[in-house]
């Protein structure tokens, strides 16, 4: 039987380790118009507009989409980026999709 405080160290472990993938959820809302969402991906990421255009109608069909993978500070940095332009967004470990 694995012990409680086993477990949450390696919890915390894999939270914090580099080997797990981190990633960026755009979520959908009402209140950004599609075009500039599109505009927001071209800006933040440098994606092509047919490639932006198909994240964004992932967001909007789906009600989200990664629109980038890295690590946990490099998400984090992208969600504030993303929030910055009001865009709703969050960070999640790659794993736990």
């Amino acid at each position: 039987m694995v012990k409680t405080a086993d477990k949450i160290e390696e919890e915390i472990r894999a939270i914090f380790s580099s080997d797990t993938p981190w990633v960026t959820v755009v979520w959908d809302d009402p209140v950004n118009l599609q075009t500039y969402v599109v505009y927001v991906f071209m800006e933040l990421f440098g994606y092509s507009k047919a490639r932006a255009t198909e994240l964004m109608l992932q967001v909007h069909n789906e009600g989200k989409a990664i629109v980038s993978t890295g690590s946990r500070e490099e998400m984090e940095h992208d969600v504030a980026r993303l929030h910055e332009y009001g865009l709703w967004a969050t960070i999640q470990r790659g794993d736990q999709l």
